[in-house]
């Protein structure tokens, strides 16, 4: 699954990749390392007449999430979205959100690895050639306004899929193993965001398996206790103190 990412460069690049409206407006403070349980504001690309940026809030709010009550019960679980519900599902939320696509911007996720010590190792992952990873998402929002804005809040979930070779040797046990972020480059990306797709295209894209080889990835310290938000989170530790992927 994918529960730990960062985004720790300019806001503005993702106009480099995606041909997206302004970014001027958009007040984002760059971040190393955020947990998707801490429902973070992050970074989104979705088609609303035109391509544009904004800030969603990470793990989704379904529409029948109609109370703080369900809110609370259910937000937790809806940080991520199986490819697999997407299409194959008539009856989940995940189906009936597949026409509200969108992109989730990062610089790279976290995932953790067992090597059989007594704590799982965390692993960053991040392209070899491009800052940007782009996540395919399911975007709603909030039924029940902000109590101090009035606004419906927007909330996404990252897409997963089967592993890739290099990411089933990281993210090789727990409850859900061998998953990871559907990622897809920017041509794909802009394929996803395009309204009308019939679900035979939508299909097509979440068979996508992004290449191992376009990957790199090393262990860091641990990313689940109290620390600053920098550069020393995603130090990678010495690959040889550990098997080797």
């Amino acid at each position: 699954m994918c529960y730990d990412m960062s985004f720790f460069s300019n806001i503005k690049k993702v106009s480099d990749y995606l041909p997206v409206a302004s970014t001027e407006k958009i007040h984002f403070d760059p971040t190393y390392h955020k947990v998707a349980q801490s429902f973070p504001p992050w970074p989104v690309v979705i088609n609303d007449d035109g391509l544009k940026l904004k800030l969603f809030e990470w793990g989704l709010i379904a529409d029948y999430m109609n109370s703080p009550e369900k809110i609370k019960e259910y937000r937790n679980s809806m940080a991520n979205a199986r490819s697999e519900k997407i299409l194959g599902d008539n009856r989940s939320v995940w189906h009936r959100l597949r026409k509200q696509r969108c992109i989730v911007c990062s610089t790279g996720f976290f995932e953790h690895r067992d090597t059989g010590g007594k704590k799982k190792l965390p692993y960053f992952i991040r392209d070899k050639k491009d800052d940007l990873f782009f996540f395919a998402g399911l975007y709603n929002y909030s039924p029940l306004p902000d109590p101090e804005t009035g606004e419906l809040t927007g909330t996404f979930s990252i897409i997963t899929r089967a592993a890739n070779p290099l990411m089933a040797k990281i993210h090789n046990n727990g409850p859900n193993p061998h998953r990871m972020p559907l990622v897809l480059p920017a041509d794909k990306a802009l394929h996803w965001l395009q309204p009308g797709l019939e679900d035979r295209e939508i299909a097509e894209l979440l068979a996508y398996e992004f290449p191992e080889q376009e990957m790199e990835a090393w262990p860091v310290q641990t990313i689940r206790t109290r620390k600053a938000d920098d550069v020393a989170v995603i130090a990678p530790l010495d690959a040889a103190l550990f098997p080797p992927l």
